[in-house]
């Protein structure tokens, strides 16, 4: 395993983080495929002992039972509390806490309490705002998220699922104020999904800011050719079908070449595309619910990529529309 540093904090992260997406009460969660919390258990103990120490959950993942079960899991499995990095995000206000008068400092606060409640824990070692909130004074949600770190509750901030110009007004607004700084980003970034590099990588590198992308391996469709015997999530996860379906004639030919350069290496395509992905950023979140899913994880790391072996990857790319919230303009 490999470590480094997240941006411009002091928290030493390893380079793969697991996604704890796939963790908790199924009857919760709203997905059928996750898992219960003696299976989150095995997959958490597999990925320590690989050197996984980074870990990503959220308050919205099941109702807040992921972060229960991951909590419970690294307690037991883990020795001291500075051995392991977490990270969980809050979701934007309520339209309830809009109208009980909750502004967005309190949301943060209050949201960070259940968090760590429900996780067992003292403090988070990076606390992302998990989407921009329209209906919400941002300059709220970063005193709360600052208030966060200067009460040792969290380590460092960071967001998800933002455009480039919003981070920077963030981090302005926290220089203005002597306020913590944004420190990394979790966005939507893989080989099949690359629209961040027309702004945001190049202002996360000329600012220091760590890149975490969630969906590395687009769902499991950068990990076998299409025809292959699909997953449950491959399956069911309309989400995904949201994101990547229109696009799956021109993402094909990205997969393909996944799979060949796979091949030439005698390397799983897990491994390839993760491979990909390390020479762009910081610690791509990967989603585990098998310990292949940590073996092709960990087999990237030890796998180095030629100049000439990016760019065949990269070249059938073409551009893709913004999905999800990201094509959100409340």
């Amino acid at each position: 395993m490999e470590y480094t540093r997240l941006g411009n904090s002091d928290v030493t992260v390893s380079r793969i983080c697991m996604g704890c997406m796939g963790f908790g009460d199924a009857r919760l969660g709203h997905h059928s495929w996750i898992l219960d919390e003696e299976r989150t258990r095995d997959i958490i103990r597999y990925g320590y002992e690989q050197g996984i120490t980074f870990y990503d959950t959220a308050i919205g993942y099941a109702d807040g039972t992921s972060e229960a079960y991951v909590g419970r899991a690294l307690r037991d499995i883990a020795g001291r509390r500075d051995d392991y990095q977490i990270a969980t995000k809050f979701l934007p206000r309520t339209d309830a806490e809009r109208d009980a008068g909750v502004d967005g400092r309190r949301h943060v606060l209050n949201n960070l309490d259940a968090s760590l409640a429900h996780l067992g824990m003292d403090y988070v070692d990076l606390y992302i705002c998990h989407m921009w909130d329209y209906h919400t004074d941002m300059a709220e949600v970063m005193e709360g998220m600052n208030e966060a770190v200067a009460s040792g509750k969290a380590r460092a901030i960071g967001i998800s699922n933002c455009h480039p110009y919003q981070l920077a007004k963030l981090n302005a607004l926290a220089e203005a104020n002597g306020w913590a700084k944004i420190v990394s980003i979790q966005s939507h970034y893989n080989l099949i999904a690359r629209e961040d590099e027309r702004e945001l990588t190049q202002m996360c590198r000329e600012d220091g800011i760590a890149m975490t992308p969630y969906s590395a391996l687009a769902a499991g469709r950068l990990t076998r050719l299409p025809g292959s015997e699909a997953t449950k999530r491959l399956v069911e996860d309309r989400v995904a079908h949201s994101k990547y379906d229109a696009t799956a004639d021109a993402d094909n030919a990205v997969i393909a070449r996944v799979a060949e350069v796979a091949e030439r290496h005698g390397a799983s395509m897990t491994a390839v595309a993760l491979a990909w992905l390390l020479t762009k950023v910081t610690a791509p979140v990967v989603g585990m619910t098998k310990p292949h899913h940590v073996d092709g994880a960990v087999e990237a790391l030890g796998l180095t990529l030629s100049d000439e072996e990016i760019a065949y990857l990269e070249e059938p790319y073409v551009p893709h529309a913004l999905v999800g919230v990201m094509a959100f303009n409340h």
